[in-house]
């Protein structure tokens, strides 16, 4: 059977200013600030749209004193995509910037891995340093949401869809996976966490909330493998993708396509 090929976006949705120090454990102790980004990442063909991510809220934006542009989930309606049509959401992770806004997708099943929710709801949230970027109402939201049947638990690597791959690399959380999708150019991955910048992949220095720097490293590795090349990665927050692919949709979203470099 032909492998099918995707089209895949990315919606930067919200930003802050950061000093280097921040985002790398082997860094420069006079590096001056940077900006991390935060995005939500879309898969389409003329069938259906998967969203990979659902991002945070006004409320977790005062909390973290972030930058919040604009909501993801409403915004994805105003670039012409019905919630109720979303019906698989992958959750590369449950931190707070990657799985809030769960209530916002009512007819969608969210996939993600199983060792994610035992760590997000297990004995290692007693420690504020593995806490610190979950969210117990994003949890609770997750918990909620497989009562009522709507959670996909996963253990290892699996295929969502013909050219979609979700692959388990664990590092940042226990439960971190990464999606490998099949474009017109080719393989991409979409890194997510495992690498918040390229740079923390290519200079093997990892980004400093981590739960296991071996399986962090080591994903450097996977996401090598599966990718078609060092171009073919997208990093988590990097706002270097913002200036790498082109605008898609409404300008004011900040959509780009990233089957589509500049």
């Amino acid at each position: 059977m032909k492998l099918a090929t995707w089209e895949v976006f990315a919606m930067r949705y919200a930003t802050i200013e950061r000093r280097r120090s921040e985002n790398f454990i082997v860094h420069d102790l006079h590096d001056a600030a940077t900006q991390m980004d935060y995005y939500v990442w879309f898969i389409k063909n003329d069938q259906e749209t998967i969203l990979i991510d659902t991002g945070f809220d006004q409320k977790a934006a005062n909390e973290r004193k972030r930058n919040l542009l604009r909501c993801p989930i409403h915004s994805l309606k105003e670039a012409g995509i019905g919630l109720d049509s979303i019906k698989d959401t992958v959750l590369t992770h449950a931190h707070y910037d990657h799985a809030g806004n769960i209530e916002k997708l009512k007819n969608t099943r969210f996939h993600l891995q199983e060792r994610e929710m035992s760590y997000a709801t297990g004995k290692d949230m007693r420690h504020a340093f593995c806490r610190h970027a979950y969210d117990p109402h994003n949890v609770c939201e997750l918990i909620y949401a497989n009562y009522e049947e709507r959670v996909g638990f996963h253990d290892g690597v699996y295929d969502l869809r013909s050219g979609i791959e979700v692959h388990w690399v664990g590092g940042h959380t226990r439960g971190l996976q990464i999606v490998r999708v099949h474009t017109k150019r080719g393989w991409i991955v979409l890194a997510s966490d495992a690498a918040h910048y390229l740079e923390n992949l290519m200079k093997r220095s990892p980004f400093p909330i981590v739960a296991d720097a071996s399986d962090m490293l080591n994903a450097y590795e996977l996401i090598e493998s599966l990718a078609e090349s060092h171009q073919h990665i997208i990093p988590g927050h990097d706002p270097l993708v913002m200036n790498s692919y082109q605008p898609s949709g409404p300008k004011h979203l900040e959509i780009v396509s990233l089957t589509d470099p500049i």
